[in-house]
């Protein structure tokens, strides 16, 4: 998945001459190619996060399109003021690709687990979050960062997810895609946790529980429509995500539901991380286990909602 948004990065600049990218503290090996096709359109800022939001807001003031790089904790904890200031206030068109969204980076523990920052950016005005469920997602949505107006923060997964995206399917950036007709249930998902639920869902199927996918790759601006297309047709919704569940997906869901369809919140419930820090090192698999955010744990969510 990074590496096809970042592959797409110097296709779209090889085509459209305002497209400049800004990385801090990557591996010499990234994007070697622009790098050395496009040296005055790549930039390698080192550890200078904070730096590279403020340099991204000058050049789109300056009629540049900026495609910024690094750990997703490192733009999202450590550049809330300039992301807030510098690019929402302004509502500069900057393109902010976090590595390791959730908890890709469990090897090392807390500092680099970035499992509040849909929460963290949601709350900002302007801002547009992405989080898709795989690279071949992830392609066509990049294909469309370039002229969207408002600035952007996409959220990227380990890598070599396994590809669940329908192949015939077009998505665009505040569209939801629905990977699977709901029955009786619903699975809600954004990023990578569509692999789960899909997976969930075909159990259920083996029982005669009919249980659908309704992937949120945009997480803002939200799919109002879609969402009052599909939450009603379902008699239990379980959303999932690899986010804390205060402020995330879950929670934009509840919100909306509150304002605009009060008669579906009681159905929802949520799967993700819980309230507090890490309290163990280990894999991302692992860790998904020791939260409950498992295959098992959602068939057995569902059923159990289902059948009573």
């Amino acid at each position: 998945m990074r590496r096809t948004a970042l592959n797409s990065v110097y296709e779209l600049a090889q085509t459209d001459d305002r497209i400049v990218f800004i990385g801090s503290d990557l591996g010499p090996g990234v994007l070697a190619e622009m790098k050395q096709a496009m040296p005055e359109r790549f930039f390698m800022e080192g550890v200078s996060e904070q730096h590279i939001v403020g340099m991204a807001a000058g050049l789109a003031m300056e009629g540049f399109i900026p495609y910024v790089n690094t750990i997703a904790t490192f733009l999202t904890r450590r550049c809330y003021e300039q992301v807030a200031l510098d690019l929402c206030l302004q509502d500069l068109p900057v393109r902010l690709i976090a590595n390791g969204g959730g908890v890709v980076y469990a090897p090392l523990g807390p500092t680099h687990l970035a499992v509040e920052d849909i929460s963290l950016f949601r709350s900002l005005p302007n801002m547009t979050i992405l989080s898709p469920c795989d690279a071949q997602e992830m392609g066509h949505l990049m294909q469309q960062t370039v002229d969207w107006s408002h600035p952007i923060y996409i959220r990227l997964a380990k890598g070599g997810d396994k590809i669940v995206s329908r192949a015939d399917s077009k998505p665009e950036i505040g569209k939801a895609e629905l990977l699977r007709e709901p029955g009786n249930g619903l699975f809600v998902t954004t990023g990578v946790m569509a692999q789960l639920a899909l997976e969930a869902a075909e159990q259920l199927e083996k029982d005669g529980i009919g249980c659908g996918v309704l992937h949120l790759h945009t997480v803002k601006p939200l799919d109002g429509e879609s969402l009052s297309q599909w939450l009603p047709q379902a008699r239990h919704i379980i959303t999932v995500e690899e986010h804390t569940l205060i402020g995330g997906l879950g929670s934009a869901l509840l919100e909306f539901c509150s304002d605009h369809l009060p008669a579906q919140t009681s159905k929802i419930r949520r799967v993700g991380i819980p309230d507090h820090f890490a309290d163990r090192y280990g894999s991302q698999t692992s860790l998904w286990m020791h939260w409950g955010i498992t295959v098992e744990t959602l068939y057995q969510q569902m059923h159990r909602a289902i059948t009573g």
